[in-house]
């Protein structure tokens, strides 16, 4: 397996391929059910959030090897309009889509480490990691 794989997200069927290549990546870490599926929705919120909101932009996917320890980490970039109230925007229940504003916050909760960098006018990255128990 390769130490990196990317997904350029362009239309919504990308967010399908970013997702289903995190849970076959997921899989092959040794990565159980819940943790897989908590990896794809991860995945699909962050590829889903670079389409509506920058229009384009890449996921990649990487697989950890640190202290022993076994993860996989996503991130997500773009070079979009940039988060300009990143508070806001990870308080529960915030959604400028009209989406259920589960968005940043319940990718927090997904995952084991967030990590989010945006400018305004620069674009967004956010890393997201997750550790095999």
């Amino acid at each position: 397996m390769e130490n990196e794989s990317y997904v350029k997200i362009i239309s919504e069927w990308d967010i399908v391929e970013a997702r289903q290549l995190g849970r076959n990546i997921a899989k092959e870490l040794g990565f159980g059910t819940v943790d897989q599926a908590r990896i794809t929705t991860a995945i699909s919120e962050l590829a889903r959030n670079i389409y509506l909101y920058a229009g384009e932009g890449e996921i990649h996917i990487e697989c950890l090897h640190k202290f022993g320890r076994i993860g996989l980490k996503v991130t997500a970039m773009d070079q979009g309009p940039g988060i300009r109230d990143i508070r806001k925007v990870m308080e529960d229940g915030y959604s400028t889509s009209g989406g259920l504003g589960a968005g940043l916050p319940g990718v927090r909760r997904l995952m084991d480490n967030f990590d989010l960098i945006s400018s305004p006018g620069k674009g967004t990255t956010i890393q997201v990691e997750k550790w095999l128990r």
